[in-house]
Order: structure tokens, then sequence, then C-alpha cells
């Protein structure tokens, strides 16, 4: 058989993804078979792959392809999450661009622009994962708001409320005004920006006297209902129970006392605009103030805005500054930095607002994933987000389910009567209205008297539930699937999501299984560039995937990211790495090529090869128990890196060298079938990592049915290692290193034989070292006085160099060496007669000085010995 002379993989990873689709390897059912599971963190419907997604599903195929070959019933669900405020935010600029607004459309009508565009932009993402390799069972791919998963959501919600769980409540809430609803605090993200603190003066009513305020937002004064002062700061003790004017508004407002005001900040007054901030909504409740909200949905000023109405916040906040300096009530403004909440989706200037919104209580539902990490039945890694798990956990505040959304699944209350106050929950608009019926003992009550509630649910609270309802297990808590892959076993994601997904995830699993939903949580490091700057487009610093697939290959993209991917540590990514990932894949292929094109004899084999042998199967023994270990711990890259120095190090550049038969001669047919045998052992390790490369050479090596494809071989599994023909055979290399660097030294060509001379015995490394030397070994007891001596463990060893070198310069070259290492030595011994040095050091570190000076010692000798051989 001819073999390409190069491994093309823009050739072969179309060919066995295919291959490997056609034959259903991909898909699971339950049978006999242990099941091993993983649900993939669905991406947005309309997302495209970036290096996130690339590191994450790399290793998760890793996984799923180890536990297939191992004899596991492999299962990884793929699939989309509808992604509410993305896809609803890109779906309103569409339309935009087309002159319309979603003010003007139906829900029903918004609705279909917005399937329209998932339907034409969706499931790309997937597409694109096939080229990476993920042999995710395509046949089980989900959509979050597929029928069976919507009725999922929509029966967790009625058990949830019908359990008093679920309730209707006025709240504060974090409204981004882009995205046009509000969102959840672990959505918001603080970013420092440059502002501006305007001090404020009100005056005391009916008096001369005013009282000075520090703010960073001027036109919330026009929600202002009091000034807050603590009862304990003498500066203000005569304005208690007296009024301040607004300024520019000329409100009336109460000076109110609490102890809550910080004295040391700002001037220790504080301005309370109940409706605009978190803390002055709790003061108003307590204090029982007017509630004004100025802002509308769209963040502009409204009516309580007066001459501001219709300006946007930004705008009004300097228009109205400008008016308080014209009112003579701006003291001063000083430029300052501060937090600003930012959307996570949007970016847009987060807004506290105040609505009514739903909530699910969270306090009763915490407990068991507290219970499940403490108890290690959800084993976190690295453990190091334990922490972090349980600090959220235990001060967690009831989850704000409801977004002012169209896109995604509506909430399904129902109301009744005149306004949002009446209202029942239900599975669907029929049930709805058998319980309003029983409800307001009204029986003429008709569909038409009921209106669904508008807004959609947290798209969280769709995805909490995956690793259940992709196997329908909450529309059929009891069915056959669901039985046989729930628990899953390894979920693989970013901490980013450790609150938003993966903790949801566990209080869903035990709220309506009484069940962990996965054992394993592998929280993956965020990549970065070599800058260590998190990459993102608007940075330009992240490569496209599929242009690098597209370079270096899938599989060479892969090894490059698990190279730079320390266990649960930052990735940072460079492309070189990619590169090391393809030079690697030709090594294999050519290391393939060497074997697959050497004629065989039957001739017995040699002493070399058979030393070879015992020692490159106790190394793979040995690398294959701890890649074990590593896999046990996630420790992924580790196990990658030991078989990267198994393959490339031991087996291509150290065995086969042993073995390699010499020019134009055939090898003993005993040692090529043992070549053959751990080259195909070693191609099964390298599958999880490497698909594409390694089932092209499985297939190629002999001609195989479909039932014996990589894909489905059997993993090896670790037998005895034999450490004593690992040290032998080490121990062989340590001589043939110690004989090159004294050739490259010497300037000695590897074409000329070096005759060795010992004392010791011999046998058990002659074979190897006569092979990879190029040396003849000589035993003896009459050692020549004139040949040059070296060292390796214990035992010496010498060689004539007479014929190689001239004996002058080679003098004058140990001379200075000598000349050096006594200058050291002299420096090492100043040190340790420093009585300072050695009574105050640390044991080790003059321990460190005195291994220098017995060194330095020793090599000084050794040379000088040398020395005197050459005169």
């Amino acid at each position: 058989m001819n073999i390409a002379s190069k491994y093309n993989p823009k050739v072969t990873e179309e060919k066995w993804y295919n291959f490997w689709e056609e034959h259903g390897f991909f898909h699971s059912e339950p049978n006999e078979k242990p099941s091993y599971t993983i649900v993939i963190p669905p991406p947005n419907v309309t997302g495209v792959l970036h290096m996130g997604h690339m590191l994450n599903n790399t290793i998760q195929d890793i996984l799923i392809r180890k536990a297939r070959m191992s004899g596991f019933n492999a299962c990884w669900v793929p699939g989309t999450d509808h992604a509410s405020i993305a896809t609803e935010a890109k779906v309103v600029n569409k339309l935009k661009e087309q002159g319309v607004n979603k003010s003007d459309l139906t829900r029903e009508e918004f609705l279909d622009h917005a399937w329209e565009w998932t339907h034409e932009h969706g499931g790309l993402i997937l597409e694109q994962l096939k080229k990476l390799g993920a042999s995710c069972d395509w046949e089980r791919t989900k959509f979050t708001l597929d029928d069976d998963l919507s009725e999922s959501v929509t029966q967790v919600f009625v058990d949830l409320y019908n359990k008093g769980k679920i309730y209707r409540g006025y709240r504060m809430v974090n409204w981004d005004p882009e995205a046009k609803t509000n969102i959840s605090d672990e959505e918001v993200i603080y970013k420092e920006k440059n502002g501006k603190l305007y001090y404020v003066a009100y005056q005391i009513e009916g008096e001369e006297d005013t009282i000075t305020i520090a703010t960073t937002r001027p036109e919330t004064i026009l929600g202002d209902t009091a000034i807050c002062v603590n009862p304990n700061d003498e500066r203000f003790t005569q304005y208690h129970g007296k009024k301040a004017i607004v300024p520019v508004v000329g409100r009336v407002i109460p000076i109110i006392t609490d102890e809550y005001v910080d004295m040391e900040f700002g001037t220790g007054a504080l301005k309370i605009t109940p409706a605009h901030d978190v803390n002055d909504y709790e003061l108003g409740k307590k204090h029982h103030l007017e509630i004004i909200d100025i802002l509308d949905d769209d963040a502009k000023l409204n009516e309580f805005g007066l001459q501001f109405k219709g300006m946007d916040r930004f705008v009004a906040r300097k228009a109205f500054a400008k008016e308080l300096k014209e009112e003579g009530a701006l003291v001063k403004a000083e430029d300052y930095k501060n937090k600003v909440g930012t959307s996570e989706r949007t970016g847009a200037v987060i807004e506290p607002k105040l609505s009514v919104q739903w909530f699910l209580k969270m306090k009763d539902i915490t407990q068991p994933a507290i219970d499940a990490v403490a108890n290690n039945e959800v084993k976190l890694f690295p453990d190091k987000y334990r922490n972090t798990w349980n600090h959220w956990l235990e001060n967690v505040h009831d989850w704000n389910i409801s977004r002012q959304l169209w896109w995604g699944h509506q909430i399904p209350a129902w109301y009744y009567g005149d306004g949002q106050v009446d209202f029942v929950v239900a599975h669907d608009a029929d049930e709805a209205l058998s319980l309003a019926k029983e409800k307001t003992g009204k029986e003429g009550l008709t569909l038409n008297d009921l209106k669904q509630d508008e807004d959609a649910l947290d798209t969280w609270f769709s995805s909490w539930l995956w690793p259940i309802s992709v196997f329908d297990g909450i529309n059929n808590p009891d069915n056959a699937e669901i039985n046989y892959y729930y628990p899953t076993k390894d979920l693989v994601t970013g901490p980013d999501i450790i609150f938003f997904w993966v903790a949801r995830m566990v209080m869903a699993g035990y709220e309506f299984r009484d069940e962990k939903p996965f054992e394993n949580v592998y929280f993956t490091g965020i990549v970065r560039d070599k800058q260590r700057r998190k990459m993102s487009k608007s940075l330009g610093n992240s490569p496209d995937p599929i242009d690098l697939m597209n370079k270096y290959g899938a599989d060479g993209v892969r090894v490059g990211l698990m190279l730079s991917s320390a266990a649960g540590n930052d990735l940072l990514f460079d492309e070189d790495l990619c590169l090391q990932g393809r030079n690697f894949a030709n090594k294999i292929w050519n290391a393939f090529r060497l074997i697959h094109n050497w004629e065989v004899s039957d001739n017995e084999e040699t002493k070399a090869a058979k030393y070879a042998n015992d020692w490159f199967e106790s190394k793979f023994n040995r690398t294959l128990a701890d890649m074990e270990i590593n896999f046990e711990k996630f420790r992924i890259s580790d196990a990658l890196m030991g078989l990267y120095k198994l393959t490339w190090d031991d087996f291509c550049s150290t065995y086969l060298e042993t073995i390699k038969p010499g020019y134009e001669e055939p090898i003993p047919v005993k040692t090529r079938d043992k070549a053959v045998a751990f080259l195909e052992d070693l191609i099964k390790l390298l599958h999880p990592f490497m698909p594409f490369l390694t089932e092209e050479i499985w297939q190629t090596m002999e001609e195989r049915k479909v039932e014996e494809a990589l894909i489905i071989a059997a993993y090896p599994k670790s037998k005895n290692v034999n450490s004593a023909d690992i040290e032998r055979f080490e121990y062989s290399l340590e001589i043939i290193s110690t004989i090159r660097n004294l050739r490259n030294e010497k300037q000695i060509a590897l074409k000329e034989t070096l005759e060795i001379y010992t004392e010791n015995d011999y046998e058990f490394y002659a074979p190897v070292v006569e092979k990879l030397a190029n040396a003849k070994l000589v035993l003896t007891e009459n050692i020549p006085d004139d040949l040059f001596s070296f060292r390796v463990g214990k035992q010496e060893f010498y060689i004539s160099l007479e014929d190689f070198i001239d004996p002058e310069e080679e003098i004058k070259k140990l001379t200075d060496e000598v000349a050096y290492l006594e200058g050291f030595l002299k420096s090492v011994r100043k040190k340790l007669s420093n009585d300072r040095f050695v009574n105050n050091a640390p044991d080790a570190v003059v321990e460190a000085e005195r291994k220098k000076e017995s060194d330095a010692l020793e090599k000084i000798e050794l040379i000088k010995e040398q020395i005197s051989k050459l005169k």
C-alpha cells in the first residue's frame, strides 16, 4: 500500500466524521452497559464558535471518546439555548434596520420574525462543532424552546407556584433600558467609569441655612423625597425634624435620621430617592416616604422630570447640573471614579427600577445544593470553587425569574378582572379558565376574559432543567431514558456561570428528582491571549477557530488547546501551540510510515530490540497508570503531556531508533509485530485527543470491518510495570547521552566508532549503547593510564581520544576550565567561611553551598586527572 508522505487533515477529517455518523457510532440507546452521559452547556442558538467553546467542547469530546472506548454506553447530548435577551436584541435591531419598531407589532407577529431569524441563523455553531470532531449524539439535539422542553418549564412553574415557592412581588430590580427588561444581580457587571461627584446645597425651609449632599447622579434629585442624616452626627443635630427644599424642583421634603447613614462618607448627609436606589428604597419603606419614579423604560425622563421630560438620563444629567449652577445650588463638582452596574448582555448602564415581577424563593431549595458539595455527592474541580459555591448559596436572594421580553417561555399566569391584580397559574388557557371560574364563582367567564402575562421567563429558568428535560424527566419522570442516563456523569463548563446555571441545576435535580444532576463539575479556565487579556471580538485578539482548524487541522488545534490548558487555570493561548499540535500529528504519521515500510525477515530479534521492547512496555503501562490518575483529577492537559512525551520522546525518538534495522536491511518480523502492537496501543490512547489522525492510521494499518473502527476499539488497561526494565534501559540512555555530549564537545563525528572500556559488567546495557552511540564496549581489568574517563552514576568508563583530539589544545581548554572552577570554588568557600552566613542562613541553603563546594572539588580533580593523562 502506498502511504502518503504527509498527513492531510482536509481529506481525512470529513471522510472519517461522515463514516462515524453514517454508522451511528455517536448514537446511544439504553442497554446493558453502564451509562456515561454528558449534556452540553447549550450555546446561544444564533451563536458562532469562539475559543471558549473550542476549549470546552474539546474537553467534553476527549471525555466522551475515552468513555466510549472504555466500555461505557457513552451519550453526549447536544443542543442550543434560546437566549432570550441576546436573540430578542438581534431581532429588534434587524427590524429597526427595516424601519419596524417592536412596539408596532403584536406578540405573535414579533415571534414570527424571531423564529425566522432563529431558523436562518440558528444551529450554525453545532455544525461548526462537527469540524472540531465533537462526537455528540446529534439525533438527540435539543432546543430550549422545543415543545417538550417548553412543557417541562410550564410544569415546573406551576408546581413551584402551587408549593408556594413562586410569588409575585413589587421590588427594586436591575433595569436594562436597552433590552427593556429587568435582569438578575448575577447578570450585572460592575465597571469602573470616570464621572463627576456633584455637591448640591438644599435650603432649609424658612431659613437661610443650607445642607449639602454629594451625588454622582444629580438628575435623580428630581425624585428626592427626603434627606437623611445619622442621629449621632452632631453636625446636623439642629436640622432634626426640619424640612429642606429640593433645588430646581422646589419640593419640600423632610430631614430624617437613621443610623444607616455613614457619617464619614461624603458630606454625611444623604439624599433619598426611593425609586432609583436599592438602599434608598429600603429607607423609604422604613420611613414611609413617597416614591417618585422619574424615568420611563427607555431611561428617559417622564412627566416627573419637569422641563427635562423626554431627555435621555445622561443628557438630563448635564442639563440639570447646569441649572443647579445657574440657581447657585451647585457647590462644586469633582472628577470621580466609581463602579457602575452594566448589563452583561447589552452593556447598557443598569437603572434601579421599582417593578412588579415574579420571584422564586431560594432559601429552601439551596440547602440540598450546599449539602451535595459539602458531602462530595457533587464534586467540583478545581476544589477551590467550593468556597465560591458556599458563599453564594449561603447569601442567595430570591430569584427574579420574569423578563420583559417576548422571545422565550411566556409566564403561565392569566389575569382576570381589571388590571393585573387577580390571576391564576395554570398549564394552559383552558385550565386557567377553569381555575378562574372556581376562584371567582363566575361560571360565565370565557377565554376572552383572561389575559396571559406578557412577560417571558428568565432563560436560565429553562436551562436549569437541562439534564432532566433533555430526557423528558419532568413530563415523564419514570421513563426508561431518564432512569438510565440520569444522573449524568460529568459537566464541563466555565466558572462564569457557576451561579447562573451550575448551582441552579443542582437545586433543580434535588427539587424535582431528589437526586444530583451530575457527579463531577469541571470548570475550565478562561481563554486569554499571551498578554493575559480575555479574548474578545472588541479587542481583536481572538482568532477564528475555523481558520485555525483549516490551517493546522482539527487535531492540531485540539492538542494546542490542551497543551496550554492547565487544569482549571486560565488558558494562555498561543497559536504556536497549534503548530506544535500539527507537528505532533506529522511525527506520529511519519512513525507509522516508517514501521509500515519496513521489510521483514525471519531473523532472530537483536538483544537491543528485546531490551527496548521490555522497556517500552513498562514505560507505556506506567504512563497509562499516570494518565488514569490525571483523568480522575480532570488534569487532562497533564494526561496529554505524559502521552505526548511517551509518543514523541520514548516511542518515536528512542524505541524506533533502537529497533530500526540497518540501511536496506529487513527487520525481524517479531520485532516489527511488536512495534505495530505498540503503535496500535498508542493510537488508542491518542484517539480521544486526536480522533481524525488516529482513525486514519488505524484504518490504514490493515483492512478492518466497520465494527472494528477505532472509535469503539477497547481502551488499553494498565498492566504490571517492571521498574527494573525501565531503570536498566534508561541507564543505557544516560550512557548514550554522555557519549553524544562527549562527541559534540570533542567534535567527533558520529560515523567514528568509539572504543569504550569499563571494569564492570555491561551485558544489560551494551547492545543498546553500541547501537545508538556507535560505540564498542570492552570489558577489561587493565585500563591504560592515558585514557579519558567519564562517569555515569557510579560506574566509570574510559575512552581513548588520541585519534580524535589535539592534546595541546585539549590541555589548554581543560586548564581554562580548572581556572574557572577554582574561581567558583573560592567564592563558595568565602561564603562558607562567613560565620554570619553559616549561622543565620536556612540549613538547606548552607547545605546547598557545601554541595557546590564538594561538586567543584570533584570536577577539578577529574579534569586535572585528564590533563595529566594528556601530557
